[in-house]
């Protein structure tokens, strides 16, 4: 594998760890459904998924 393949594995596993923290610790509002629904995004679509969830499904 190339370094910039590494760096990107490595910044979308970050990714998804940070919304599957936030989601679970910080933003108890969330139903669990929701909590459900935002994981399994970031899981999928790892940076892009967690950049959606900063801008929409974060408790401001």
């Amino acid at each position: 594998m190339s370094l910039a393949a590494n760096i990107w594995g490595l910044l979308t596993l970050l990714s998804v760890v940070w919304v599957v923290y936030d989601v679970l610790m910080k933003n108890r509002s969330l139903s669990d459904i929701m909590k459900i629904v935002w994981i399994v995004v970031a899981l999928i679509f790892g940076i892009l998924g967690a950049a959606v969830y900063y801008l929409f499904g974060r408790k401001k």
